[in-house]
């Protein structure tokens, strides 16, 4: 049996509630909890991967019927649960310790414990919690109502009525620890197509931090560079005459700014990759093995994609890769765009992962597979098909020479990689988050960005914030930082982490005294601590870097994997900003320290709607503590700034916009892994390079005579979703 527990994360708002579960519990107003609650699984012969495996539907359920019966206190499905109410936010395995792998066995759901002051050192206020759907409902609500007080105002501005305006949510919600009061900026609404790029420039500040929904309300109104203290007064303004007001027509749906409805009819299909003897990759469970990789796979509900237990020929590489938070930070003059700092993990970066459409997200023959969570519901949804995998050809050489000196001959690899796909939809923007397992031991990690932009309704000097991309639209400026966890175990869980740097000095020329000769030599330097481990954002990391075994490889050098960060991100916030240290991983482009179990993660999901006062302070981690001959991790931030362009209409575009990061051995081996590749091509002068026995590459129009056998297209991604926005639109 293997060891499975479970992460729930209850909201839970009374504190004589509280009492019930936790009596340690009974003096802090208001906190949130997370609870350990262990499960019965099934033996398999993928057990090890399984301690990984997410939870199941089946799963989740139980869980949910156990504290239904055993928590004590009522519990009311999240959907329709009020702030003043209890509820089960969502639900997650609980990774076991490193040190344990497999233990048993356990029986059904039997107790509950909070380990909330175990976890972050402290309780934590209930007004950090993430917003949901039914708080969201309960502000477009309010909203609406208000919008009625300026009839004359919304009929001149927007030949509207409010009722088809939405809203967009921006976080964090207000200035200091306690605050929830968000801006929501308004937008036209046109079925079929983003209103993103569609502003009207009213933009309006919720108050919502009550427990009571009819004590929220609007503390300030926006509009066209203008600020007043409600709609009321705005319509004061508008029928004295006394407001400028810009008179946006309604937008048609066959001519609105950034449609994606295509525009001629479709031409031929483009190449298709089959398999000709079908996938050269196994997925079983949780777990893929390719050729001489395997590891095990899942999806955390907020944080998203997460790899485990990565080996290479039998040897572990990497014990944990998973993503941590993905930060958009947003200027503008609008006040909506320039209070936006968006900490994607609060919204949900798994649960967001939907549905891929097969042939255009994904190579048409991968394989797809479903993923399960449980979030804001007491029924587990399923986003299927929203994970792939396949075998990618490149189209590139892994390596390859022609010799045309002394002897005639060509060698070669093509460049195929095993490839981990995952996409999600965070409000205006797609990520897609790619994992990639090369022939020669290297690992790569790399995101793309795409979808809509965010944007203002341009006034005033709004091109200092952006570019202009539509009549009334400004495309606003903003930098995207993705972070990473990577526990790496080189040979072993205890390594050190070694700089190489290139240096050039000047010498006598040794067989010409009178000249000078400049000559590069290597110098290697031991990384001793925590703090020469941590790299800022704004300083040239080392040209090599390298997490070293004690061990020698066949020549002597120890062996070692190389992290190469390929990123553009340039600027993080000063260090003085009020809400830094809540994202305080994006100082550092590259931080390695020693792995701890109390430091699982570098952010938190409270962070969003606290930041000043942050559940989890990454800069904490970096304390100067030795780093040789220590497990250890690196968390590696990559990014890039976007000054949105009308290029970026009606989508941005993936080309130029992707960031990430190489694991590539180095003296790890005694060669090259991938001269033992079957794929490897080889053929001389003297061979007929026409003949299958001497060449690969030459049987393959008798293995690809015929096209495949392709399943039927098929694509039900919008089985779960309502016709409201998902999250944040209202």
């Amino acid at each position: 049996m293997s060891l499975k527990t479970v992460l729930i994360l209850l909201g839970l708002a009374l504190a004589t509630i509280f009492a019930l579960v936790c009596v340690l519990l009974t003096r802090e107003r208001s906190p949130r909890t997370c609870q350990h609650v262990p499960l019965e699984q099934e033996e398999t012969e993928d057990g090890q991967s399984l301690v990984f495996a997410d939870l199941t539907a089946e799963e989740m359920s139980q869980v949910v019927r156990y504290l239904q019966g055993h928590l004590g206190v009522p519990l009311v499905e999240a959907s329709r649960a009020k702030p003043s109410e209890n509820c089960i936010a969502w639900v997650d395995v609980q990774v076991p310790a490193k040190a344990e792998l497999v233990v048993g066995p356990l029986p059904r759901p039997a107790y509950h414990r909070d380990v909330t002051v175990q976890k972050y050192g402290g309780k934590v206020p209930y007004h950090r919690r993430a917003a949901m759907g039914r708080e969201y409902a309960e502000i477009n609500a309010l909203v609406h109502r208000e919008l009625k007080k300026a009839p004359r105002f919304l009929a001149a501005c927007c030949e509207s009525d409010g009722t088809d305006l939405v809203t967009l949510t921006t976080a964090p919600r207000g200035f200091k620890s306690g605050d929830r009061v968000t801006w929501f900026v308004l937008f036209h609404n046109v079925p079929g197509t983003g209103y993103y790029l569609s502003p009207v420039g009213l933009e309006v500040l919720v108050d919502h931090r009550d427990l009571h929904v009819s004590q929220w309300q609007l503390r300030k109104i926006f509009y066209n560079g203008r600020y007043f203290a409600s709609m009321g007064d705005l319509e004061q303004e508008f029928v004295a005459g006394a407001l400028e007001v810009v008179r946006l027509k309604q937008p048609q749906a066959d001519a609105v700014l950034g449609s994606m409805k295509p525009r001629r009819p479709p031409g031929p299909p483009g190449p298709l990759q089959f398999e000709p003897q079908g996938p050269r990759y196994s997925v079983r469970n949780n777990h893929v093995t390719f050729q001489g990789w395997s590891f095990a796979f899942g999806m955390n509900p907020n944080t998203g994609p997460r790899l485990f237990d990565i080996r290479y020929r039998g040897e572990r590489i990497v014990y944990e890769l998973s993503l941590q938070e993905a930060l958009a930070l947003y200027g503008s003059n609008c006040p909506g765009g320039m209070s936006t700092r968006y900490l994607d993990g609060s919204f949900g970066i798994g649960r967001f992962a939907y549905e891929l459409v097969r042939g255009l997200d994904c190579p048409y023959t991968a394989t797809y597979v479903d993923r399960h969570y449980l979030a804001e519901t007491d029924t587990p949804k399923t986003n299927q098909n929203s994970l792939c995998i396949f075998e990618h050809d490149s189209a590139l050489p892994l390596r390859r020479h022609f010799s045309d000196s002394q002897s005639f001959y060509y060698g070669g690899l093509r460049r195929n990689t095993l490839v981990v796909r995952t996409i999600s939809t965070l409000i205006n923007y797609d990520y897609i988050w790619d994992f990639l397992f090369h022939a020669n031991g290297a690992l790569e990690v790399r995101v793309h960005a795409t979808g809509y932009i965010s944007s203002s309704f341009l006034h005033g000097r709004g091109t200092d914030y952006g570019n202009r991309v539509g009549p009334h639209t400004l495309g606003t400026m903003h930098i995207h930082h993705i972070h990473y966890k990577v526990d790496l175990d080189v040979d072993g869980r205890s390594c050190h982490l070694c700089a190489w740097l290139w240096i050039v000095v000047f010498v006598k020329d040794p067989w010409s005294a009178q000249n000078t000769i400049e000559r590069p030599y290597l110098r290697r330097k031991r990384l001793e601590r925590e703090d020469e481990a941590a790299f800022p954002l704004n300083v040239p990391l080392p040209r090599y870097l390298s997490f070293v075994s004690p061990n020698p490889n066949k020549w002597g050098h120890p062996r070692s994997y190389r992290v190469q960060v390929i990123s553009f991100a340039g600027k993080h916030l000063p260090t003085n900003s009020s809400m830094e240290r809540s994202v305080s991983w994006g100082r550092y482009q590259l931080a390695v320290t020693q792995r701890k179990e109390e430091e699982p993660t570098s952010t938190s999901i409270y962070n969003q709607n606290d930041p000043w006062t942050p559940t989890v302070a990454f800069a904490d981690f970096i304390n100067n503590e030795t780093i040789t001959n220590q497990d250890l991790v690196a968390w590696i931030t990559v990014g890039f700034l976007h000054i949105p362009h009308a290029e970026d209409i009606p989508n941005t575009v993936t080309v130029g916009n992707s960031v990430g990061f190489f694991l590539r051995p180095y003296n790890y081996f005694n060669e090259d892994p991938s001269v033992d590749s079957p794929d490897s091509v080889y053929f001389s002068s003297e061979q007929d390079a026409g003949a299958c026995g001497d060449n690969p590459l030459a049987c393959l129009s008798s293995a690809a005579t015929c096209a495949p056998h392709l399943p039927p297209f098929h694509f039900g991604g919008f089985l779960n979703l309502s016709l409201a926005p998902p999250l944040g639109g209202l």
